[in-house]
């Protein structure tokens, strides 16, 4: 019933305050570039949107190049030691294992895989 409503709405009913049928409106805003929906582009220097839609953190590289997260030791490349690195971590439900990636001053430089149980994640 619900769909049959929207379906009536959006390409039959003419709306009352434009005067146009939503549908249409809304195809003819996009051809004339006047719609505010853009396509998605993962902003640079970001390389997927994993690092986009993802849990952030911010830790600080230690005197043996490496960070710990929840007990979890792990090693930084190509940052200063006592430099802060970004942790962008995208955790998979249907794995059981979350990919972290570690950010240093808008450079990748290290991508792990750890389980989510051992991360311990915010559950909702």
């Amino acid at each position: 019933m619900l769909k049959i409503e929207v379906e009536r709405y959006n390409y039959r009913q003419v709306h009352s305050t434009t005067g146009e049928v939503p549908a249409i409106r809304f195809q003819r805003a996009k051809r004339e570039k006047k719609s505010l929906f853009r396509d998605f582009a993962v902003p640079s220097p970001y390389k997927s949107t994993k690092d986009i839609f993802c849990l952030r953190i911010k830790r600080k590289v230690d005197a043996y190049h490496k960070i710990s997260i929840n007990n979890i030791k792990l090693k930084v490349h190509k940052a200063p030691l006592r430099s802060e690195v970004e942790l962008r971590i995208y955790p998979n439900e249907k794995e059981g294992v979350a990919e972290i990636r570690i950010w240093y001053k808008d450079i990748l430089t290290d991508v792990y895989h750890v389980k989510n149980s051992d991360l311990d994640l915010v559950h909702f």
